[in-house]
């Protein structure tokens, strides 16, 4: 191996341990995953096959994995239906194969009834596991020698599916706890960031005059990609929320009393909002392409064109200057970016006023729907009141303080 190779690997080493360093970081809690799995699946292990002496040990490890969840509250909720989906599917294998014997006929209504039950929406995503369960119990039901062990066998499935989901469930509630809920804050960051880098990609080329239609296209498309990061944001503000939940951590409870996830989720959907707006704004730049060359030809170039757009890229420059604090949000210095958003929201403002005074002085039709001035200006005005709403949305939560909206 050459000594760039080397060199190479060793700093990916590096960089790993720098993010297994960080509290938050992804590369840690996945080991903290991988390391408490582990530790509940032996434990289980050791208590269904040295402790037990059970036939089918395998279940109880098993059952320990599937529950050491995200959150201590999905740990919780899920062990409860899946004990319940276990249980259920046991039970109809017990009833019919006690009844019926153990042959083909008997195992298709075994999977028939078996099946119905696992759509039961109290299951949620546990419901397979009542068929899963069912075909168990019915290979152990057929091994057995007579009914007494095969009731047993059958019992015993269920009791080591408890002591599997009981020991995975302990595991994560005792050791490390996980805490999601600085979540809520990086969905509001990421969509905030994504904002910034578009807009801050756009200014300059509007200041310059009419982009491109290669240009507003790769704008467009660039917007139009932002669902994914949108239902991440919001599964990050769902995450937060509920990993407060039943979490006996000391900093849980402390948090519990001092973040307004309120004030988040509406945050969150401001900047949603704000998205779409730039979406039309880029989709209105875009379609203005298709009839420019008609346009050219009614009435010839349009000389207020480049005169708005440096108004508007401004105005969009200091959109990127609102969405550059809200990249960096961060509840411990909650009261002092409130401030910095409220000024930048004020700035913004009167950029937007400009934007309005020279469609006025260069008398563009705003209700022309073959120009692009009516479209943007309308959204350069929501884009406004949202900046406005957030800024406010924040510092009420700001001045709150320690008192807080407890939505957890």
């Amino acid at each position: 191996m050459s000594d760039t190779a080397t060199r190479e690997k060793w700093e990916r080493v590096a960089d790993w341990g720098r993010r297994l360093r960080r509290p938050e970081s992804s590369a840690r809690r996945s080991l903290l995953l991988i390391l408490k799995s582990a530790l509940a699946a032996t434990v289980s292990w050791f208590v269904s096959y040295e402790l037990m002496n059970a036939t089918s040990p395998a279940f109880a490890p098993f059952s320990a994995v599937l529950m050491v969840q995200v959150t201590v509250y999905q740990s919780v909720v899920q062990s409860l239906r899946y004990v319940g989906a276990v249980a259920a599917g046991v039970a109809v294998q017990a009833v019919l194969g006690l009844s019926a014997g153990p042959d083909l006929v008997t195992f298709a209504l075994v999977a028939l009834v078996a099946l119905v039950i696992s759509r039961w929406r109290l299951l949620g995503a546990q419901g397979s596991q009542v068929a899963t369960a069912a075909f168990f119990a019915f290979a152990t039901y057929t091994g057995a020698s007579s009914d007494t062990d095969q009731v047993k066998e059958l019992g015993q499935i269920v009791l080591l599916v408890l002591i599997g989901s009981a020991v995975g469930v302990g595991v994560n509630v005792l050791i490390a706890p996980p805490l999601r809920y600085r979540s809520a804050e990086w969905g509001i960051r990421a969509l905030a960031q994504e904002i910034h880098d578009l807009l801050d990609t756009m200014a300059p080329e509007l200041g310059e005059g009419a982009p491109d239609a290669d240009t507003t296209q790769g704008w467009r498309d660039r917007a139009d990609r932002t669902g994914t990061l949108i239902s991440q944001s919001r599964e990050g503000l769902r995450t937060a929320r509920e990993s407060l939940r039943l979490n006996p951590h000391p900093w849980a409870r402390r948090r519990r009393g001092t973040l307004t996830f309120e004030a988040y989720d509406r945050t969150m959907e401001a900047l949603v909002r704000m998205i779409s707006q730039v979406t039309a704004i880029t989709r209105s730049l875009d379609l203005q392409h298709g009839d420019e060359k008609q346009q050219e030809e009614e009435s010839g170039p349009d000389r207020d064109y480049a005169p708005f757009l440096r108004a508007y890229a401004t105005f969009l420059s200091s959109v990127v200057d609102f969405t550059e604090i809200l990249a960096t949000l961060d509840e411990d210095h909650l009261r002092d970016q409130a401030g910095r958003l409220d000024e930048a929201a004020d700035g913004l403002e009167r950029c937007r006023r400009e934007v309005v005074r020279t469609t006025e002085d260069r008398g563009l039709s705003l209700t022309d729907p073959t120009e692009p001035y009516g479209v943007l200006v309308v959204e350069a005005t929501r884009l406004s009141e949202e900046c406005r709403y957030t800024a406010g949305v924040l510092g009420n939560s700001a001045e709150n303080g320690s008192s807080g909206s407890r939505t957890a």
